[in-house]
This record gives structure tokens, sequence and C-alpha cells, in this order.
């Protein structure tokens, strides 16, 4: 065996080495870098696997964790069995056309839309129930992209586990 021949081996053995231990420490920050799409079940369509959802994927029922951003683009959804911060409970459209109403105007509609609808959900009114609610709406991007869907979700003071519909809670 010649020099470069050994050389050029123990070349390709450390380089192995070196991408095997890289790719077994750096599982975690290539799963951040890829993140795993949420499973959906193909019957019920309900969040069987956690993971990133784009937010215009959210149908009612599902169940996702605080994303602690402005703008939101996708979520952590989970099954709603696991301990989660919200569910999302009712969605409906806006009816304006036209310019972005402005945020102002938005918070009124929503807070107006989801809280008009909460009972329904929970089976107890906004104003005598533990819970609380908040909601997705369109941003003035979004909304230039045709966007008018408002999103609204209920959640507890802390992370609750399964759905919160009917709870009277």
């Amino acid at each position: 065996m010649s020099r470069t021949t050994a050389r050029l081996r123990t070349g390709l053995i450390i380089a192995a080495f070196s991408v095997g231990a890289l790719t077994l420490s750096g599982c975690t920050s290539l799963s951040d870098l890829f993140p795993q799409e949420a499973a959906r079940d193909a019957e019920t369509q309900e969040i069987s696997e956690a993971g990133e959802a784009d937010v215009f994927s959210l149908t009612v029922g599902d169940c996702f964790n605080d994303q602690d951003a402005d703008e939101v683009e996708s979520v952590t959804a989970i099954p709603c069995a696991d301990a989660h911060d919200y569910e999302a409970y009712f969605a409906f459209d806006v009816t304006e056309d036209g310019a972005f109403p402005g945020d102002d105007a938005l918070t009124q509609i929503a807070e107006d839309g989801c809280v008009a609808e909460f009972a329904t959900f929970v089976g107890k009114s906004y104003e005598e129930s533990t819970l609380l609610f908040n909601y997705l709406s369109p941003s003035e991007g979004s909304w230039d992209s045709g966007d008018r869907e408002i999103l609204c979700l209920v959640m507890g003071e802390d992370k609750t586990t399964g759905s919160l519909a009917g709870t009277g809670v």
C-alpha cells in the first residue's frame, strides 16, 4: 500500500467518523431546521401526531401551543389529549372587503364573534367561565392575499389536557 493510499484511507476513516459524530450530536439541530409536520388521523382529521402546522391549515378542534410572536405563520399542533395552550373552537370570515380595516377594527370584530360563540362551545358564557379566549386574525399582508378568517381559541390559565368542548368550566 502506498503512502498516498494510506493517507487517503486514514482521511476517509476520519471523515466518516466525523460525519457520524456530527449526525449523532446534531440530531436536535437538524430537527429544528426541518421540523416534522403535524399528522392528522385519516378518518377524523384530528391531529394525531405533534408537529408544525401552517396557521392556514388549522381547523376548529385543533390544539396547539403558544408561539409567543406578533405574527404567526406556523404553530406546534398537538393532539388535544396532550397538554396544550390553545384549542380552536370557532372560525368565521370577516365580511368586509376592500382595504385592510386596521388592527383595532379586527380586534373588535374578533372579540364580538369569539365571545358570541364561546358558550356554544364551552357550555358556559365567557363572563361566567374560568376559561379565556384568544384568536388568530388576518395580518395586513394576509388580508391583501384574500385572508378574512378569524380563528377563535379557548385556553385555561395553564395548559389544559383534552378538549374543552362542553366542559361548562
